[in-house]
């Protein structure tokens, strides 16, 4: 069982898209898939409630009262969407249990200030780890100024922009059908799928 951990303290980051994805991709390879809903608001199994049972199959189930998290081991990926203001001891617990943490970031000046903390914790928690944890620009084009800025903030952190994902529709139109960008028909979603083969290939998936 392999696990990755979707994460950031601030609210409409990403994480539950990212996190949703990810689950689609692994499933559409194969693999034994397992949601892990961390968040109270429970948006990723509201997102499973409307996969339909022809897709291949995730499975999942919310662990936000669980005082140690504990993951299935029958599962061959375990996706885990975060709550926001994940801190504390309960952020060392989880770090210690899954093999990446991806780190949904917006390139604006409000959604770094509120994610500066997070990266300064996981970056002492992680010491000695490198290559554990990686940021997924969201809705950001790698050639923009917010980019850049974006660049420049995580300097401070040693912490590589590992994908850029594009600002489109796409994501919420196939969301709102429990579905993903890697489920079929794929050549709609051809090129939000190149954009995440960087993630993907750092993953290990």
């Amino acid at each position: 069982m392999r696990a990755v951990m979707v994460a950031n303290p601030k609210g409409g980051a990403g994480k539950t898209t990212l996190a949703t994805n990810l689950s689609g991709y692994f499933a559409n390879q194969g693999k034994k898939t397992t949601l892990c809903d961390l968040d109270r608001q429970q948006s990723a199994l509201r997102w499973m409630a409307f996969r339909e049972p022809a897709l291949p199959p995730v499975t999942g189930y919310f662990a936000g009262n669980q005082i140690v998290l504990n993951l299935p081991k029958e599962a061959d990926w375990v996706v885990v969407d975060a709550p926001a203001g994940l801190q504390g001891y309960k952020l060392t617990d989880y770090l210690r249990v899954v093999d990446k943490v991806v780190v949904p970031l917006v390139p604006s000046v409000f959604d770094m200030a509120a994610t500066e903390d997070f990266l300064n914790s996981i970056r002492s928690e992680m010491r000695g780890s490198r290559g554990k944890v990686g940021i997924v620009a969201m809705r950001v084009d790698p050639r923009t100024k917010a980019a850049g800025m974006l660049e420049e903030f995580l300097k401070h952190f040693d912490i590589p922009i590992v994908a850029y994902l594009r600002n489109t529709q796409n994501y919420v139109n196939v969301a709102a059908g429990g579905q993903t960008v890697f489920d079929p028909p794929r050549a709609k979603h051809r090129r939000d799928v190149e954009q995440w083969a960087p993630l993907l290939e750092w993953l290990g998936g």
